[in-house]
């Protein structure tokens, strides 16, 4: 077992205003959001063609999500899968959600759910604290792959639920990949320029897919998972791009 830390994906420094400083990339992550929150349901609605929220529902109820859980939902942005589990669950579940973007934590106030300010990487959260933690479509956005699954292990209690949507690279087919290429890198930034977040929402956009095409293989993730301690470790892919990580919490957390 490693220890070294397992970015998601490489430094992308042109994004990065000081790229001599460890902690530039975060600072860079965080203002960001910070600076897109207000439009990111929109900028979600068009790259998902509105799907986006039946699609995280799905996603909950096949990870057993269910009525009285307690759920983390790390990453929670505006709140799209915190609603999600709201309605899963008929609103019969306690949702914590966490994100390190106050933008966005304020965008999400709406749901009327907890919300706590942090990194996935160090989790102000007792442990065995949750039934149940999900995160979706900001894996690649944690500075440390190993770091984080050992804090989703740890706040989870014995037996409990992980689940982690994420947009990955089709592997096997060039043709797939092309299109995934072009709509990502092409056509969603520009739709983004053209609508109410402007140049920054372009450059949100922009570095998603970058994140996505230079995201470490999901035999990298997996693998990781066991190494924190899951067990019952699994991937679904739908549609060749969307993957479902999903693991169960081991006994000695």
């Amino acid at each position: 077992m490693s220890s070294s830390p397992l970015p998601p994906h490489s430094p992308l420094e042109h994004y990065y205003r000081d790229r001599r400083r460890d902690d530039a990339r975060r600072e860079f992550v965080i203002d960001l959001f910070d600076r897109t929150a207000r439009h990111y349901n929109w900028l979600n609605r068009v790259m998902s063609f509105g799907s986006g929220l039946r699609y995280r529902r799905e996603g909950l109820e096949r990870a057993g999500l269910t009525a009285g859980m307690r759920v983390l939902d790390v990453a929670v942005g505006t709140g799209l899968t915190a609603q999600a589990a709201l309605r899963v669950t008929d609103g019969l579940a306690s949702v914590t959600g966490l994100d390190a973007s106050l933008g966005m934590l304020q965008e999400a106030r709406p749901l009327g759910i907890s919300l706590v300010r942090a990194v996935a990487e160090q989790l102000p959260i007792a442990s065995r604290s949750f039934d149940f933690l999900s995160m979706g479509y900001a894996l690649r956005h944690v500075a440390d792959l190993k770091a984080t699954f050992r804090e989703y292990h740890r706040v989870l209690r014995p037996g409990g639920r992980l689940v982690i949507l994420e947009l990955t690279r089709p592997s096997g087919s060039r043709w797939r990949y092309g299109l995934m290429r072009l709509y990502l890198k092409r056509v969603v930034p520009l739709a983004a320029q053209l609508g109410p977040g402007g140049s920054e929402a372009r450059t949100l956009m922009e570095y998603y897919w970058e994140t996505i095409d230079g995201c470490v293989p999901p035999d990298a993730v997996l693998e990781s998972l066991r190494e924190a301690g899951f067990e019952r470790v699994q991937r679904r892919v739908f549609w060749t791009v969307f993957s479902e990580y999903a693991a169960t919490a081991g006994g000695d957390n």
